[in-house]
Order: structure tokens, then C-alpha cells, then sequence
């Protein structure tokens, strides 16, 4: 028997590790023969564009740079399969090809809408009585919204290049006598993971961020205002984070009008635009020195700053993914259970890919301040072990060197 992988949506800096761990689970066992890399997601399987990894992964010096090189290798994509019960003929083409190559399991690296596609192929097996094939989703996503899994591979490495890279900027921010505000914006549509990461520098004694703004609260306009004036009564540099997906009262995205109003095929609202908004507004309420960053994809692929525990955990969930496949399980995806923050222990577990398909997992409102300006202790106890470690990059020419396919 064969296998097959994909890696779909969004890249992160650690995708390539749980590819890598499925490969590496499928070398160390005699019931697989071949693992073929699957290109641009379920749309490689259409396509029938698959390499043989074994060809590309030729020595353990390639396979560690694989397990440090950002975004997908194998390419993504953002295909959205219409139910079987709909259109069947994508799923028949998907099985003859898996078929062809003598592939008993696939496995999908992915993040919501990637379950969705798992669960949707998933139930046109069952519906076809077919069980020669077995599907297993392995979560994925800097944004740390799936659902079902104590925290998502991808996020530990964003979430370490965000509080560092805040770090950074507060250190520059101080140098000058003059008042200011600076405003970091980053990634989260509607959960506001990424933007508490940045709590994470207080553990080295900042007192930045000091106004931390997430998706799971409402965001005033007025609000902003007068909480950035407190702050400068008490800073000098004030040090402002805030998710891109923010909302107003109404509902409507705080920086509606910096936005494309363009969505994805899921329907998701391609978002930016909230820092360079606030930016202008204190600039004209407020007259302060002020600057707006946004960290945009540099979040997700920057692998100079990996978290060795998100590298070492996104192996070992890839790995155990193969575990539950040849163990007979199919339609599911993989999941971390915490144990405890310190020391810091998880197992892995699976649930359906339905529970965790087009659901996000929101940032815990009892770890919000009243004010919804700010995050409390017991984000500290759950960030904090995902940051944890550093993987050496392989250099070459002073620069780190990427695996490529």
C-alpha cells in the first residue's frame, strides 16, 4: 500500500514538519511502500501532479532542512468541494487517482476549511461503501481557531515571531524623548490568538504591549482614543497591538473602509488595513508622534525564529497521524490534549473532521480584561509553553538554507 499527502491553505513554519513526521512514520514501517507528495492540495489529487517523496527526501541532512524550512513545500490551495451528494464526479476522480497509485491513505495538512474537505470525502467513502481508502486530517494554522485541539502547529512559531518582533519594536520605539504611539497590527479575522501572543514579553519584565485589542471584544473608536491618552499619561512610547479582524458594535470591520470587501471561496474577507486606520486617527484626535506596522505574512514564514516545540509537535502529530491510519481510523482529524503547562505534557488524540470543519475556536473571553483592552494571566500559562526552544538554522552563504521540491 501507498499514501499520499497535501498541504492546504495558508502556509506556516511549521507545515513542513508534520509532512515531514508523516513521511518519516511511513519510513519506519513495512505496510507502506510509497509516500507521495501531493502538489497544490486536493487539487494535485485532480490533477494527478504527485512526486515520490523518497526521491526528493534523500538523506536525514534533507529531511532536517524539511523540518525548518517555512511555508508548504508541496504548494496549497483554497478549493472548496461542493457536497458528493451535489457534484460526484470530483469524488470519483479523487478515488480513481488514489486507486491508480495504489493509495490506501491520504492525509490532508490543513486548517478549517481543509477538515472540510476531509469530512466531505470522508462521507462520500462511507456513502459509497468504500474502505480501501482512509482520509486523516492534521490541523494547521497560525491562527490558532480550530476547534477540538488544544492549540494548532504553526501557532507556537507565529505566536514566538509576534511577541519577539513586538519586543523589537517597543526597544526602538524608546529611543526618542518625544511621546509616541506605535501600533502593531496583526493576523486574526475573528480570533484574536496572535495579537495576546504579544503578551509573552512581559515574562522578560515589559510592561509592553499596554493595550492589546482582539476580535472577541468590542472595539470602540472612542474607546481607543481615551485608552491610548491613559496610557500616555503613563509611557512614553505606547506600545498598541491589535487583530486585524476587530469589529465595532455594528458588527462591521473597524477598518471597513481600508479593505478590499473582496472574500475568498469560503467566504472569508481578505482583511488588512485596521493599523494604518488608527494610525490616521490618533494622528488627527491625538497629534502624536505615530506609526503603524502591520507584520502581514512575515507571522507565518519566518522560520528564523521557529519554536522547536511547535517544529518538534507538528512532527509528532504528522507521525501518529500515520499511527491511527494503519490502526484503522479514517474521517478524522488529529488533535493535542494538554496535560499540564508546567511541566509543560500533551498526548495526541483525533475527533471527526466535522467537529472541527468551517468552526473557529475564539481567544476566551474570561482571559480578557473588563475593558477588553488587554489579556490576563492565564493567557501566560497557555502561550508560554508553545514558545518555548529554538531550532538552528543550516546556513549556507550566511543565509538559511530551504528544502525544495
Amino acid at each position: 500500500m501507498n499514501i499520499a499527502v497535501a498541504q492546504s491553505g495558508g502556509p506556516t513554519c511549521a507545515i513542513n514538519a508534520s509532512l515531514a513526521g508523516v513521511y518519516s512514520a511511513a519510513q519506519r514501517t513495512d505496510k507502506i511502500d510509497k509516500v507521495f507528495g501531493v502538489f497544490n492540495g486536493i487539487e494535485g489529487i485532480i490533477n494527478e501532479e504527485m512526486v515520490d517523496l523518497s526521491e526528493k527526501i534523500t538523506s536525514d541532512v534533507s529531511y532536517q532542512l524539511l523540518l525548518r524550512t517555512p511555508s508548504a513545500v508541496l504548494g496549497s490551495c483554497r478549493k472548496k468541494l461542493p457536497a458528493h451528494t451535489e457534484k460526484s464526479d470530483i469524488y470519483e476522480r479523487i478515488t480513481e487517482v488514489l486507486r491508480r497509485y495504489d493509495i490506501g491513505m491520504f492525509f490532508y495538512i490543513g486548517g478549517n476549511d481543509s477538515m472540510d474537505t476531509v469530512a466531505k470525502y470522508s462521507a462520500y467513502l462511507g456513502d459509497m461503501g468504500i474502505n480501501d481508502i482512509k482520509i486523516i486530517g492534521i490541523p494547521k494554522t497560525i491562527d490558532n481557531d480550530l476547534c477540538e485541539t488544544d492549540h494548532s502547529p504553526g501557532f507556537g512559531s507565529a505566536a514566538k515571531y509576534v511577541a519577539a518582533t513586538v519586543q523589537e519594536i517597543t526597544r526602538d520605539s524608546n529611543v526618542y524623548s518625544i511621546p509616541s504611539v506605535t501600533i502593531i497590527e496583526t493576523m486574526g479575522r475573528h480570533a484574536g490568538w496572535l495579537a495576546a501572543a504579544s503578551c509573552c514579553i512581559r515574562a522578560n519584565g515589559e510592561a509592553a504591549p499596554h493595550l492589546i485589542y482582539l476580535p472577541e471584544t468590542t472595539f470602540s473608536i472612542e474607546g481607543f482614543l481615551s485608552d491610548v491618552k491613559a496610557e500616555m499619561k503613563k509611557y512614553r512610547a505606547v506600545i498598541v497591538v491589535v487583530s486585524e479582524g476587530v469589529k465595532t458594535a455594528e458588527g462591521k470591520f473597524a477598518a471597513e473602509e481600508y479593505q478590499s470587501g473582496q472574500k475568498d471561496v469560503f467566504g472569508h474577507s481578505y482583511l488588512s488595513g485596521i493599523g494604518k486606520f488608527l494610525e490616521k486617527l490618533v494622528a488627527a484626535e491625538i497629534g502624536c508622534k505615530v506609526r503603524s506596522i502591520e507584520l502581514n505574512v512575515m507571522q507565518r514564514c519566518s522560520s528564523h525564529i521557529a519554536s522547536l516545540e511547535d517544529i518538534r509537535s507538528s512532527e509528532a502529530i504528522g507521525m501518529a497521524a500515520v499511527k491511527a491510519g494503519l490502526d484503522g481510523q479514517t474521517g478524522c482529524m488529529m488533535t493535542f490534549i494538554r496535560e499540564s503547562n508546567m511541566p509543560y505534557s500533551y498526548s495526541i488524540g483525533s475527533v471527526e473532521a466535522s467537529k472541527a470543519a468551517n468552526s473557529e475556536k475564539f481567544f476566551p473571553r474570561e482571559w480578557i480584561n473588563e475593558k477588553g483592552n488587554n489579556v490576563l494571566p492565564p493567557a501566560y500559562d497557555y502561550l508560554m509553553p508553545l514558545i518555548q526552544g529554538e531550532l538552528n538554522a543550516i546556513m549556507k552563504n550566511g543565509m538559511p538554507l530551504n528544502f525544495v521540491i
